[in-house]
């Protein structure tokens, strides 16, 4: 199926569905638990998450060096990872600091949306003009002018308003509210509750939602929630991507938080993940995904010769996961996923 040809420019409802039993026995995904984001230095880059966002700390763990090289298969064997885990409703987010003598490669300055190794979350808020005001007060970088509101002639994502900012470390951030109708139903409704209400999504950009939907949702069995062609000016205020076309698909398991391709049909030039990344460089973000039959799944995997980053299933004692073993493998435009079994 070529989405561009089967959606030309029409855009399709972009909902999260609940699914609840249609989720079929053999779907191999139970879960998508949370992103991790490799940071510069966890001391600094942390008080941002829980004072000019509400992130609430539930804990730091020191990760050894063997466990560290067991899983990412980093140079330095020596080096250890402290990870901080933020909660913020009934999402977490896991914030990973390499600890060692060699830094790794910061984001590149000129960095944009359309680019492979973009990733972001997006956060939900109930008012987002008081969102954003708040982050204003404490000067945070923009890469949205400002709030925009998706206009009406695209159905799909009509009255969605959504601003992205950037962190210490440039890692890209979205502020998101879906008015009535719009978004998963337990968004709504939004009065009389807290300001930041949750994660509702990570997107990553897609060089072929084809090639990705064989990935996410054939392979490891999310749901395509649906599907919308935004473009127009708000668009390209949104991203300070001039001229921007983007086909977004939203996967889901029908529980927690879900995660969405932005697929740029235009304008041409996006480039691909860096050849030879490594977990500690500030670009690397990896997702969290609890699944079932990892033994079967890593065979599939392999079949289908996705690259792997970790040596094969690995014990994840250690880690501070629930889990007990994992792999650690890149879809096809080299975003790293983290399968818990």
């Amino acid at each position: 199926m070529d989405c561009r040809k089967q959606y030309g420019k029409r855009s399709l409802v972009f909902a999260w569905l609940i699914v609840g039993s249609m989720i079929s026995r053999a779907q191999v995904v139970e879960r998508v638990q949370h992103p991790t984001i490799t940071v510069s230095d966890l001391d600094r880059v942390l008080p941002f998450y829980t004072n000019v966002l509400p992130f609430k700390l539930v804990g730091t763990r020191t990760v050894t060096a063997g466990v560290v090289a067991r899983l990412f298969g980093l140079p330095d064997s020596t080096r250890t990872a402290r990870v901080a885990t933020l909660q913020l409703g009934q999402e977490t987010l896991e914030l990973m600091d390499f600890v060692g003598s060699e830094t790794g490669r910061t984001m590149p300055p000129d960095s944009r949306s359309n680019d492979r190794w973009f990733q972001h979350i997006a956060i939900v808020v109930s008012d987002i003009d008081k969102a954003y005001q708040q982050l204003r007060q404490h000067h945070v970088g923009h890469v949205s002018t400002a709030p925009q509101t998706l206009p009406a002639y695209l159905p799909a994502a009509a009255g969605i308003r959504a601003f992205y900012f950037r962190d210490p470390d440039d890692h890209v951030l979205e502020l998101i509210w879906f008015p009535p109708g719009k978004g998963n139903p337990r968004w709504q409704p939004q009065t009389g509750g807290s300001l930041f209400l949750g994660i509702d999504h990570t997107a990553i950009a897609s060089a072929d939602t084809d090639r990705s939907l064989a990935f996410y949702r054939d392979l490891l069995g999310l749901k395509l929630g649906g599907m919308s062609e935004n473009y127009g000016t708000e668009q390209e205020h949104l991203n300070q991507v001039f001229g921007a076309h983007v086909l977004i698909s939203g996967l889901t398991t029908g529980q927690g938080m879900g995660i969405e391709l932005l697929d740029y049909l235009a304008p041409p030039g996006g480039r691909p993940y860096p050849e030879a990344s490594w977990a500690n460089d500030l670009w690397h973000w990896h997702t969290v995904v609890e699944v079932s039959g990892l033994d079967a799944l890593y065979k599939a995997i392999r079949t289908k010769k996705h690259l792997i980053i970790s040596p094969g299933i690995v014990p994840l004692d250690g880690w501070g996961l629930a889990a007990r073993r994992g792999l650690l493998v890149r879809d096809p435009d080299g975003h790293a996923v983290l399968l818990c079994e």
